[in-house]
């Protein structure tokens, strides 16, 4: 799929912070809620705090697809691990988590990375999957009060 014209892929602004934060807790919101209990959205969201944005920023590149200047996605690769891949829930289904995947990935082989590794969520196995993502293992967070995050490790040879 061609990526529309006022669209782009493009490094990671310091200014970018509030509106990456912004794009990812709506995503988390919309996609998370129901399927994960309440701790569990809660620990994804603070785990894409401001801050942890910014840590990631400083130990690898984050990449943001901008659309008519409104960030609608973002995903960042730190070593060989590819964390905090998100779409806006208005924008999914266009190509722009595959966009975003390719780039990273396309990063870390720049790198001589040979495997990636990722965190894969419930709802998006099937995405990794169709990328070409072999799950691993499964793996769990306690997040407190009975409740758990569930997630699966997987890995793709580059």
């Amino acid at each position: 799929m061609r990526r529309p014209e006022d669209t782009c892929i493009r490094r990671f602004r310091d200014t970018d912070v509030a509106s990456v934060a912004q794009l990812i807790h709506r995503t988390i919101d919309a996609c998370y809620t129901g399927v994960y209990p309440p701790r569990a959205v809660q620990f994804f969201k603070e785990f894409h705090s401001p801050k942890g944005i910014r840590e990631r920023s400083q130990k690898g590149d984050i990449l943001v697809i901008e659309q008519r200047g409104e960030v609608i996605g973002t995903g960042a690769v730190v070593d060989n691990e590819i964390y905090g891949v998100f779409v806006a829930p208005t924008a999914q289904g266009r190509g722009h988590g595959k966009d975003i995947m390719h780039e990273l990935e396309t990063r870390a082989r720049a790198r001589g990375v040979r495997e990636v590794t990722l965190s894969v969520s419930l709802p998006s196995r099937k995405f990794y999957e169709h990328l070409g993502y072999e799950i691993r293992e499964e793996a769990f967070i306690d997040v407190g009060q009975g409740e758990r995050l569930d997630f699966w490790k997987a890995t793709k040879r580059l």
